[in-house]
Order: C-alpha cells, then sequence, then structure tokens
C-alpha cells in the first residue's frame, strides 16, 4: 500500500484574506468544524452585528439550539481576539464560542480552559491547510480545548466558596456589632471571610465563634504550634477535670474533642436552627452566640483555674 505524506502548507496560500476567502469558506463548509467538535452547525451566518462590531460566524447548534459566535484568526492567537470573543458572546448572549487561530499561544489555551469553568462554552480550534502530496490544500481542524463536565463542576464550586465567603463576612460583621454591646471578648477583631472568627484568650486557647450553612458553634481551641500534640493534651485533660462543674455554669453539656492523631483539642457546643445561609434568621443566630459564648467564657473561669493550680499557667 502507497502511504502518502502530509504537507502544510501556509495558511495565507490558501486563504489570502481572512474576511473575504477564509470566513466565507468555513460558512458554506461548517459542517468540516462541526465534525471536529462532534456537533452539528444550522444556520451559519457572516458578519452578524455586534454593536459597532461585527462577529465573523454565528451558528446555532443543531441539538441544544444553543447559539454560537465563531471568531477567525488566522495568525497567532492575541488579546485582541479573546476580547472580541468575550464581547460578542455576552453582547449577542450567546451560549457558546469557536475561536479559530493559525497558533494557539499557552497563554490563550490557558484562558479558554478558564473561561470553561463559567456558564458559557468556550473552544480552541487550530486551523492548519495540510496537502497529501499534490493534492489540493485540506482545512485541519483540531481542538486545543473546550468545555468539560470538570471544569463546569470546578467552576460552580468557586462560585459557591465565593458566596459563602461574602455572607461569612456579612455574617461576621452583623454578629460582632451585636457582640459589642453585650462583652470586649471579640471587640478587636475584624469580620473575615471564613467559616469562623476568634481571638486568643491565653496564648495556647483561642475562643472561636463558627458557622456553616446551617449551625453555627462556640467554644474553644487548644494549639500552641506544630510538635505540641502532648501539651495541648495536658491543657485539655486538665479542663476535662473541670468538666462537671464548667458544664454546670454553662447550663449545658459540651462536646469535648481530643482526637488521635490530631493536634488541636477543642470543647465546643452546637447551636441549631441556622446559618450563614439564613439571612433572615441571623439576628436570632447572633443572640443565641453571643449568649452561649458569654456563659462558655464564665463557666471557664481560666483565670481562676490557673491561680488554684487547676490549669498549667502560660509559660
Amino acid at each position: 500500500m502507497a502511504i502518502g505524506r502530509v504537507k502544510r502548507t501556509p495558511l495565507r496560500e490558501v486563504w489570502k484574506d481572512e474576511a473575504k476567502d477564509f470566513t466565507p469558506w468555513l460558512v458554506d463548509n461548517i459542517d468540516v468544524l462541526g465534525e471536529v467538535l462532534g456537533l452539528t452547525f444550522v444556520s451559519a451566518e457572516r458578519e452578524q452585528r455586534a454593536g459597532d462590531f461585527s462577529v465573523d460566524i454565528t451558528a446555532q447548534e443543531e441539538k441544544s439550539e444553543r447559539k454560537f459566535i465563531i471568531e477567525n484568526q488566522l495568525g497567532k492567537s492575541d488579546h485582541d481576539h479573546l476580547g472580541k470573543v468575550v464581547t460578542y458572546l455576552a453582547y449577542l448572549e450567546a451560549k457558546a464560542a469557536v475561536w479559530i487561530v493559525g497558533e494557539p499561544r499557552p497563554e490563550h489555551v490557558t484562558a479558554i480552559s478558564k473561561l470553561n469553568e463559567g456558564i458559557a462554552d468556550f473552544y480552541l480550534v487550530k486551523l492548519e491547510a495540510v496537502n497529501i502530496e499534490e493534492s489540493p490544500p485540506a482545512a485541519l481542524f483540531t481542538l486545543i480545548t473546550g468545555p468539560s463536565i470538570q471544569a463546569k463542576e470546578k467552576g460552580e464550586r468557586q462560585r459557591e466558596e465565593s458566596a459563602q465567603e461574602e455572607a461569612c463576612r456579612e455574617f461576621w460583621s452583623k454578629l460582632l456589632d451585636y457582640a459589642k454591646n453585650k462583652t470586649e471578648l471579640h471587640s478587636s477583631i475584624s469580620p473575615g471571610r471564613w467559616p469562623y472568627v476568634g481571638t486568643k484568650i491565653r496564648s495556647e486557647i483561642d475562643l472561636k465563634y463558627y458557622v456553616r450553612k446551617k449551625d453555627t458553634r462556640i467554644g474553644i481551641e487548644i494549639d500552641q504550634g506544630p510538635g505540641s500534640d502532648e501539651k495541648n493534651r495536658i491543657i485539655f485533660d486538665q479542663l476535662k477535670l473541670r468538666q462537671e462543674s464548667i458544664e454546670e455554669v454553662f447550663e449545658d453539656s459540651l462536646v469535648w474533642e481530643a482526637k488521635e492523631g490530631t493536634r488541636r483539642c477543642r470543647v465546643f457546643y452546637d447551636i441549631t436552627g441556622g446559618g450563614w445561609a439564613d439571612q433572615d434568621k441571623w439576628e436570632g443566630i447572633h443572640e443565641q452566640m453571643v449568649e452561649a459564648m458569654i456563659r462558655f467564657h464564665r463557666a471557664l473561669d481560666l483565670d481562676s483555674a490557673t491561680k488554684e493550680g487547676a490549669l498549667t499557667p502560660e509559660d
């Protein structure tokens, strides 16, 4: 069997002008691009207006009826065309974009991969012109990067995390504002984006508020840094000797947690009835948390315990 050799021809020798030659050819042969992407395009049209600009090609995907914009670039990918892709997609409210380039730069491959974590689909396609021996040139499309389930899931997780961080910051802002009229325990801290805020009541003990989506927690965390497992456990055990009296003053049971293989030790109290996702309940949630925190701190009574020798003093 005779096997021919593939030769690559400069794109400008096949399509001298991107707008006058390549774009009309692609409209007439849109099925060639569709085969590479695993899609069937219908209603391909040239030069649809997008404000003061015009899109190279718009098309509809037959099965999903999604609107696509297609931007062509016979040379190296550049920021100008990337900006056009995003602008046209938004202006025309399209659901997906295909950017065809002669040579994709690594930076733009990364950019398209990142954009695929959002709500639209982006395809970066490399275009080459090839011949077999002395055959007429043919268009060779190669998909460089496109949408994936993994990218969409990653983007969704990031959006959820961003929404949670924003909610946490507002949650803590309102809680600390309420708490300052009740106690000075956390008066020196600022609201953050994490699901907890805390202040040190001793060098090795943090007094913390925690919030989750549907519940909250108050408590202490005992931690003296890397390699302090044994020291932390000593402090925890000394506190636990006073468990009965601490819970009597607190007027409820607490959770005492010192897991094997875990450096930090904790004592905490869970509060049900709502968390950062229940903004309409925040006022009541904050009241419960602050009231529980005040009782908890009073029940620990660390200053008295240290003076009485019931708790190892700080080094």
